[in-house]
């Protein structure tokens, strides 16, 4: 009998055209068993689970895409260049082109591969990411758990004694003190009549996309982070190695000048000047040696080390090369490729979902159980003919006051979605202003660099002439030694320009997605998403 319930009770959770058929096969296996007043209800209750296939609530839909043509109000196509410069080279917007998973071999940089590798292995934020999403994807499955019928063993031993001056012992062989072996199987099942556990089980998945999301957007900061910190490394160093340079120069002037006081060609307003200049330049150096520590340190710690396990190895800007090719997602991909814009989405698809389970809190709720076992006097009889017991029952309850609580729960998870829906788009709003920035920032880039190389070549020049002049008798030391302090001073302001460049460039991948859709391991994890909602 119970594996006719069981069957039964299952089909009619299959297609609902069929379940008023299964519902006479049902009956038929009730009224032969059990009697009719306990088969009824059974019946009744089961011809009820035609509602499965409804869910109360409102149904998710995606939101449509901004109807948005460009990100910036002129739209660019190629940035300014700078001949003889490295990443100098202009650089081409390729409208509607795709983006690489590794974006960053773009730099053809072998050393920064080498690092990005090892901190997207061993990092331990995105060890923690990885480890919430395997959190949200077990707690998915264990609320699966609810569509299924809920079966437990059991088995009790007990001696009992009856009071001698009982009416009747309870045993049928009239002894007082007796032995009482039961073991049996209980199942319950909650058909899902309006929805309740799909709706639970629809915000779980909801919430597991949103974490997987969050884990997606770690990976692609991580890599823009590590790009972004090893060329801010190199521009430091490169920055320091002027600055040296330019105490080195500014402290040969001072020494001349002292000379030339001595000698009484000049006055001690000059070397007073001169004392001053050197010892600005010098105040500058230990912030630079301090930023190019501190930029070490994060490296070493976005790699998975300690600060003191830092790698000796220095990035270069020159061993950089600029991409020159530079893919542009169309403004309405942007919104399917940005991990941020589609954990907003899972967010918001999780708060509607939570509307149904406010809603379906405040309908009926049946519960179906059924117990089956037997029970003697001794362990040897437990299984024998005559010592099984069953039993069927049914529940219905449904809320009739609650002090206005589940309504107000109700509204609160309406509100809720409408707090999801705003959030989501201000988090679209967000990724076209950073996509936006990125790209204005690289047109200035294009003309900064341009320009600090214009005024590079223009003290390169002064210097050379200088260089002649002092040579053939034509100018003194000091012109020579100020003309070598402006060529560094721009040496300076042309790395900053450059360092610009790479950093923005690297920028401009991270705000349009990271290319994270060609990673296997997560395209495989979204096309199993796909199909389960499907």
């Amino acid at each position: 009998m119970n594996k006719t319930w069981v069957d039964a009770l299952a089909k009619t959770r299959g297609a609902r055209g069929e379940v008023m058929a299964k519902v006479s096969s049902v009956a038929h296996a009730l009224s032969s068993h059990v009697p009719l007043f306990i088969a009824l209800p059974f019946i009744g209750i089961i011809s009820c689970l035609w509602l499965a296939g409804c869910a109360v609530g409102p149904d998710f839909r995606k939101p449509a895409a901004p109807d948005i043509g460009d990100y910036t109000a002129h739209p660019l196509a190629t940035t300014a260049s700078s001949a003889n410069v490295a990443g100098g080279e202009a650089q081409r917007f390729n409208k509607g082109s795709d983006i690489p998973a590794d974006w960053w071999t773009l730099f053809h940089s072998r050393p920064l591969n080498a690092l990005i590798k090892q901190s997207l292995a061993s990092n331990p934020d995105l060890k923690a990411a990885q480890a919430a999403l395997s959190v949200a994807r077990e707690n998915t499955l264990a609320g699966r758990g609810a569509y299924y019928p809920s079966v437990s063993a059991g088995f009790s031993a007990t001696r009992q004694q009856d009071p001698p001056g009982a009416l009747a012992p309870v045993p049928s062989n009239n002894a007082f003190l007796y032995n009482l072996f039961t073991p049996q199987v209980s199942v319950s099942y909650a058909p899902d009549v309006f929805g309740l556990n799909r709706r639970t089980v629809e915000s779980l998945k909801a919430q597991e996309q949103a974490v997987r999301y969050q884990m997606i957007a770690a990976q692609i900061t991580l890599s823009a982070n590590v790009v972004a910190a090893a060329v801010q490394r190199a521009s430091l160093q490169a920055q320091i190695d002027a600055t040296r340079r330019l105490i080195e120069i500014n402290t040969h002037m001072l020494q001349i000048l002292r000379y030339q006081m001595a000698k009484g060609y000049v006055g001690r307003l000059e070397v007073a000047a001169q004392e001053s200049q050197l010892a600005q330049v010098t105040a500058t150096l230990p912030a630079l040696v301090k930023q190019l520590d501190q930029q070490s340190h994060l490296l070493a710690v976005l790699a998975g080390q300690f600060p003191s396990q830092a790698s000796a190895e220095k990035f270069e800007l020159a061993d950089l090369q600029l991409p020159q090719e530079l893919p542009l997602s169309l403004p309405s991909q942007l919104v399917a490729q940005r991990p941020d814009v589609l954990q907003a989405e899972a967010n918001m698809h999780a708060a509607s979902a939570q509307v149904g389970i406010a809603t379906a809190n405040r309908l009926p709720n049946i519960q179906l159980t059924a117990n089956a076992g037997s029970t003697a006097l001794a362990i040897g009889q437990v299984f024998k003919s005559g010592t099984g017991f069953w039993s069927l029952g049914a529940d219905l309850t449904a809320p009739i006051f609650q002090g206005g609580a589940l309504l107000h729960q109700q509204r609160a998870a309406k509100a809720a979605y409408v707090e999801a829906a705003e959030q989501y788009r201000s988090t679209v709003l967000t990724a076209f202003q950073n996509v936006a920035d990125t790209l204005t920032a690289l047109e200035q880039d294009a003309e900064g660099l341009k320009a600090a190389a214009a005024a590079a070549n223009a003290a390169k020049v002064t210097l050379d002439l200088s260089q002649r002049q002092w040579k053939d008798g034509y100018a003194s030391y000091l012109s020579l030694l100020s003309a070598e302090q402006a060529d560094q001073q721009t040496q300076i302001a042309l790395v900053q320009a450059q360092a610009n460049r790479y950093a923005d460039t690297a920028a401009l991948f991270q705000a349009l997605g990271g290319g994270w859709w060609h990673r296997a391991e997560l395209d495989q994890a979204d096309s199993i998403r796909n199909k389960d909602e499907k």
